[in-house]
């Protein structure tokens, strides 16, 4: 009788409607699309952050009597000098070769030469002429390259000084340079944790030495988060609460903690994610883990009583290989392992397959390892970023095995994009693509999305769930209002999203086309809200009972108290 039922169900109603009899599972952060990217803030001026005038190193000094004697020198020899050659000195050295000059020349040239320096942004470095007698015309010039003999932090509360202390090391290098040293406090300033920082650069008790004194403000590292949205799919309702807590400095380590509760009428859902700095080039180790309970409301497929519990644990490791105030590149490294198990209530079932690939037990099990690469430029103007990912499903952790596919044995890629651009205060053009592409069928977790207010709007959340595709965006926001810190944007947009199966079993019209127009209101840094309407430009086959999605209309609000 159940599987009559399940047949005449699964027959009567089109395929993308039969994708959603098993509950759309929440997917992991390393399969989500990319954020928004945001364009770089506006920094304080370089002489706020760091006020240095050049130290160069002093020079011993000098009997009068020598400074009126003259000699001739056949050739200089350079000793301590790194940053430039022995060539490159000797080009300023030439005009003072095999000819009659005095001790005041030679100070002369030494100032040139610690010029070379100071230009080059290495303010505490410089050349001296050490005591010495001149044997065979031959002068020795020595170079005083300076280095951080010591960094004090002041004004931190919670967070621990060496965070802060051990990035401007690296960051000042050796010797000294002031523009990788100003690079480094941008970065800091840029740094969540930090709300203001300043220093002073203080000649050290060492020749060649310096001595950095650093004042720290913190910033406030709770934070709350609620969001109201529909973007969750009809089939275990739509209309989604969430309320996120953050304690982005949970240990003083720059260590962070995010728990997260997410609710819909026929679902709940808890996810935790907590962070560690191992480096101080901000290199990260992340773990995250999330749990969903849900149940079928949408009809006809309610009565079947189906629902589904679902969970998800990655481990993942990104390190930062270049990094500054407007470009970054980064590596990364995940190991991630899903799980769902479905059940059918009608007639006490119990345990059940409904999604592709699932056990007798209604279980798949995805394991798998992903290396991504992401890369960031921006400026007060734009923004690029591009994020890839390479996927290998493996067999291990009780992962879903099937002699035939689709299991947890896969190979794929993943490509985002996205480009920001201000065209006037408030005026922004916004262009985003994303595509998938897999070497087999894929189980249900690992599918491309395509539908919904983060996709192609003017459809219902993931209209077509398939192994390869392809989806891009345009959008446009023009101020039609401002008040005080608050801006209102009118955000006229168009989608589009193709979607293909391994072994041609396609959806009927795989490809969605949808364009529309929206509002956008922020108000300050702590609240958001955006409504959309989209058309659809493709029709599809839909329940009679129409979703707010299904209608093209899509919501969200995201408050941020404290």
């Amino acid at each position: 009788m159940l599987f009559l039922l399940t047949g005449l169900i699964l027959g009567f109603y089109p395929q993308s409607l039969a994708a959603q009899q098993a509950p759309i599972e929440v997917k992991p952060p390393s399969i989500q699309p990319l954020p928004q990217p945001q364009p770089l803030p506006e920094l304080p001026p370089p002489e706020q952050l760091l006020p240095t005038a050049p130290q160069s190193p002093t020079q011993p000094d000098v009997n009068p009597q020598t400074l009126a004697q003259t000699l001739v020198v056949e050739r200089f020899e350079f000793v301590g000098n790194t940053v430039f050659s022995t060539q490159e000195l000797a080009k300023l050295t030439a005009p003072y070769l095999k000819r009659p000059i005095t001790f005041n020349d030679l100070l002369k040239l030494r100032l040139e030469l610690t010029k070379l320096y100071i230009d080059r942004g290495y303010i505490t470095s410089g050349v001296i002429i050490p005591p010495q007698t001149v044997k065979a015309g031959v002068v020795v010039m020595q170079a005083v390259e300076g280095s951080l003999e010591k960094i004090n932090v002041t004004g931190t509360r919670r967070l621990n000084p060496s965070y802060i202390r051990d990035r401007l090391a690296i960051a000042a290098g050796k010797p000294l340079s002031r523009d990788r040293l100003l690079a480094g406090l941008q970065l800091l300033q840029l740094d969540p944790l930090i709300k203001s920082i300043s220093t002073d650069l203080q000649a050290g008790i060492r020749p060649g030495t310096n001595i950095l004194e650093v004042k720290v403000t913190e910033a406030d590292s709770f934070s709350t988060q609620l969001v109201l949205d529909n973007q969750r799919s009809p089939s275990v309702g739509s209309f989604r609460r969430r309320i996120n807590l953050t304690q982005a400095n949970l240990l003083g380590l720059g260590d962070g903690l995010s728990v997260g509760y997410t609710n819909t009428d026929g679902s709940n859902g808890f996810d935790v994610s907590y962070s560690l700095p191992v480096n101080p080039r901000n290199g990260k180790l992340i773990f995250t883990y999330g749990n969903t309970n849900s149940d079928v409301i949408e009809r006809p497929f309610n009565s079947l009583d189906i629902n589904s519990q679902s969970s998800y644990y990655e481990l993942t490791f990104r390190q930062p290989l270049l990094q500054t105030p407007s470009q970054e590149f980064t590596l990364g490294i995940t190991a991630s392992h899903q799980a769902s198990q479905t059940f059918l209530g009608y007639n006490d079932i119990g345990a059940f397959p409904l999604a592709v690939g699932a056990d007798n037990q209604g279980r798949t099990r995805v394991s798998a390892i992903r290396f991504f690469q992401e890369w960031t430029q921006r400026s007060g103007q734009q923004v690029i970023a591009a994020r890839s990912q390479f996927s290998l499903g493996l067999g291990i952790l009780g992962a879903t095995i099937n002699q035939d596919e689709p299991d947890s044995r896969f190979f794929s890629w993943r490509g985002q994009a996205q480009w920001l651009r201000q065209l006037a205060p408030d005026t922004l053009v916004l262009l985003q693509a994303d595509m998938q592409l897999a070497d087999r069928k894929l189980l249900g977790l690992e599918q491309f999305g395509i539908g919904g207010q983060t996709t192609v709007r003017g459809y219902r959340q993931d209209q077509l769930l398939t192994d390869n595709g392809v989806q891009a965006t345009a959008e446009i926001r023009l101020p039609i209002l401002r008040v005080p810190q608050g801006v209102l944007q009118l955000t006229p947009f168009a989608d589009i999203g193709t979607g293909w199966n391994h072994g041609g079993s396609n959806p009927r019209n795989n490809t969605l086309i949808g364009t529309g127009i929206g509002l956008l209101w922020r108000q300050g840094n702590n609240f958001t809200a955006r409504f959309d309407w989209g058309i659809p430009l493709t029709s599809v086959n839909s329940q009679n009972d129409k979703t707010w999605q299904e209608n093209g209309l899509y919501f969200s609000v995201i408050y941020t108290p404290f």
